[in-house]
């Protein structure tokens, strides 16, 4: 079993070598550089552990994720934008949502350039760039450079993370 989890890892756990520049146009920062920056939307821990159910908050504000398969919108097909769940900043549109097969929403692009910030994620054994809203710096997911046309990016989101708006 442990076998097989190295090998999951091994193979959707690498670096994004495009995805700031798709963004912010920024190299990757650690942690430590994260918690300097001075967010637009700025509360404490405890207000919001107040605004958000408990799955959010472990998501959202202590980097945790949902089981793959189980989130609202894995497979929503519908037309619309995504913001994140809590500040209401615009992240992600329909239109650059695909099928990736991982159980979690993927797109190919942010929906404007400082929609989200990237870090380097040194957790789970390997290197990985975490993204962020660029607004409050909550967690939505990752970024992998396996993705479609036209950016071969995979911005892999937790469907918690997002709150979706039909058009």
């Amino acid at each position: 079993m442990l076998l097989g989890f190295h090998s999951f890892l091994s193979r959707h756990t690498h670096t994004s070598t495009m995805g700031n520049q798709a963004t912010s146009g920024e190299k990757p920062t650690t942690e430590e550089d994260q918690s300097k920056i001075q967010w637009e939307v700025a509360k404490s821990e405890e207000d919001w552990k107040k605004e958000l159910k408990s799955e959010e908050f472990h998501v959202l504000r202590e980097k945790g994720t949902e089981r793959a398969f189980t989130g609202e919108y894995w497979d929503n097909k519908e037309s619309g934008n995504y913001s994140c769940r809590a500040c209401g900043n615009p992240l992600f549109e329909s239109g650059t949502k695909f099928d990736s097969g991982t159980g979690w929403p993927s797109f190919y692009k942010p929906l404007k350039g400082n929609a989200v910030k990237e870090f380097t994620d040194n957790s789970m054994w390997s290197t990985r760039t975490e993204v962020v809203c660029g607004k409050c710096g909550s967690h939505m997911g990752h970024v992998f450079n396996d993705g479609p046309k036209p950016t071969g990016l995979r911005y892999c989101m937790n469907s918690c993370s997002l709150k979706f708006e039909k058009k």
